[in-house]
């Protein structure tokens, strides 16, 4: 690039040097008609010309490679510009994360440190008092609650079959036999008053079918907050294929339907209102049901009442089937008979509604139930387990800790399906022979452990769902099994106040543990069993 310069320069003085017009005409040394030196200066001023269009084009030429140079460059600045700020940015981005992280790591342990955090661990359970607590829950759940049993689901088969009697079979939902769940049918019931919860199926009309839509299914439109549920499609005569057509289209006197003769009445499709399903859609709503099952219950125990001699009242209007039976002797059995859809061939429900659930789910979503499931893994557990072994007493101690807490801080968002879900976890992670009777002081200690850790990291996972671990004796849908876990727990990272009082509650528990199991139990070395248990529960 200098060198050029410099030969531009050297061409130019030149030129001015030799240019005819720096020289006078008064100069006499030099003829003006001298024809032969205007033709020696015409050619150099030629030749000056081609140089200088030589070194224009050099010239030209170095400034393109300098734009294309400076032209990459600048892109190369703004490309390392960009990268940087990414850099800086991706930095600024995760230094903001790990505070908040920090934050609410801080305020979890502010929760727990307010609230006077205290570890299972530590607890001093004495192994004969838990003893003796156990053998009054195993003597009591041994003859009063299969009374209890007994007496529930022969009342259930007669009230159920009075409801089949006062539903129209054409028009009606057809209902089912009942199956047992829940703390009472599986062994586990402490506190008073008993509890019996019951689920019964139905099924749609004739010529009408469910289809399902679960949450975990490839084609869903579940939303993510809604995981665990389903909806539920009512389909009508010929929609998808499926039914027979002649009780929805005419077929002309020529034409028969091989299925059903000329003397069967012919069936009209029902409206979506009588097939209870949601406004302006054919999705079957949680509202219609239990409001139909509510008047089909009332009708059905108006038939039969007068066979019994004690009152039968609804508990509650929000719960379909919620009844209470208060005998003379003033003796008091619950009953909650809850309206589900089975899916498909499974063991799997779809249910209206959970009698101590703390969260609902809107119209048009069915939450599943896997219960039965569950009691036949505590039924697997109990056949392999050592004899006399003390998971069930675990589980009765902690809920009647949690029974007893509840009444003296009030309700919580802790409830007993949390603690067996806790149970079930410790079932499946631990071996069969840490169960037995002389370790239930360290179990009870590694199942409010198991909580209290679950409540900090505010997870608690479904034992069923997502989970590998459940034997394959079970049974459980691969659907169910492969699906991702759900979190139990998901409401306490919504809520932060319902956090702090369901951990507030815990650890009252936790603080108050070792006196309300020493209050209320009976001691036998007095020379009999005190009542104060018996009230109690």
């Amino acid at each position: 690039m200098q060198g050029a310069i410099a030969r531009l320069c050297v061409v130019v003085a030149a030129a001015i040097l030799n240019h005819p017009l720096l020289f006078p005409h008064e100069n006499t040394t030099l003829p003006e008609q001298d024809e032969e030196l205007i033709a020696r200066m015409r050619e150099h001023e030629a030749r000056l010309e081609m140089e200088k269009a030589k070194l224009e084009k050099e010239l030209s030429q170095m400034d393109s490679k300098q734009e294309e140079t400076t032209l990459q460059e600048g892109y190369s600045w703004y490309f390392w510009t960009t990268v940087s700020f990414i850099i800086f940015f991706t930095i600024e981005m995760c230094r903001v994360d790990l505070a908040d992280g920090e934050v609410r790591q801080v305020e979890e342990e502010e929760v727990f440190s307010e609230s006077g955090s205290i570890n299972p661990r530590m607890m001093v359970l004495d192994k004969d008092i838990l003893s003796n607590f156990c053998d009054k829950c195993t003597y009591t759940s041994a003859h009063e609650n299969w009374r209890v049993r007994e007496f529930v689901e022969g009342f259930a088969d007669d009230l159920l079959e009075s409801l089949r009697s006062v539903c129209n079979r054409d028009t009606d939902m057809e209902v089912g036999d009942f199956v047992g769940i829940g703390s009472m049918f599986e062994s586990w019931k402490v506190c008073k008053p008993l509890t019996c919860d019951l689920i019964v199926p139905f099924s749609p009309p004739d010529l009408h079918s469910f289809q399902y839509h679960l949450w975990c299914s490839s084609s869903s439109d579940i939303p993510p907050d809604m995981q665990g549920c389903g909806k539920i499609k009512v389909t009508t005569p010929g929609e998808n294929g499926g039914g027979c057509l002649c009780g929805s289209a005419n077929l002309g006197e020529d034409m028969l339907c091989l299925l059903h003769g000329r003397n069967d009445t012919p069936k009209v499709s029902l409206s979506p209102d009588e097939l209870l399903c949601s406004r302006d859609t054919n999705c079957l709503a949680k509202d219609q049901v239990m409001k139909w099952f509510q008047i089909s219950v009332t009708k059905a125990w108006g038939r039969i009442s007068h066979k019994y001699d004690f009152d039968v009242t609804f508990r509650s209007l929000d719960a379909a089937g919620a009844l209470k039976i208060r005998f003379p002797s003033g003796k008091i059995i619950v009953m909650n008979i809850v309206p589900v859809v089975q899916l498909e061939d499974t063991d799997a429900y779809f249910v209206s509604h959970f009698p101590s659930d703390v969260d609902s789910f809107p119209d048009p979503y069915w939450p599943l139930s896997v219960a039965v499931y569950e009691r036949n893994l505590l039924k697997h557990f109990t056949k392999r387990l050592p004899k006399h072994s003390c998971h069930l007493h675990c589980l009765q101690i902690v809920t009647f800790l949690h029974k007893k807490q509840s009444g003296l801080t009030g309700k919580s968002a802790l409830t007993n399906y949390h603690l067996k879900t806790a149970l079930l976890h410790l079932l499946l992670s631990k071996k069969t022979i840490m169960w037995s009777v002389e370790s239930m002081q360290h179990r009870v200690q590694d199942l409010l452990s198991f909580m209290q850790r679950s409540l900090q990291e505010k997870r608690l996972n479904h034992v069923m769902i997502g989970n590998s671990k459940v034997p394959e004796e079970i049974q459980v849908p691969e659907m169910i099994r492969r699906a991702e876990p759900i979190n139990l727990f998901r409401t306490l990272v919504l809520q932060r106040e319902l956090y702090a009082a369901t951990v507030r509650h815990f650890q009252e528990m936790l603080r108050n543990a070792p006196v309300l199991i020493q209050e209320y139990t009976p001691y036998l070395s007095n020379g009999g069993l005190h009542h104060s248990l018996d009230e109690s529960l």
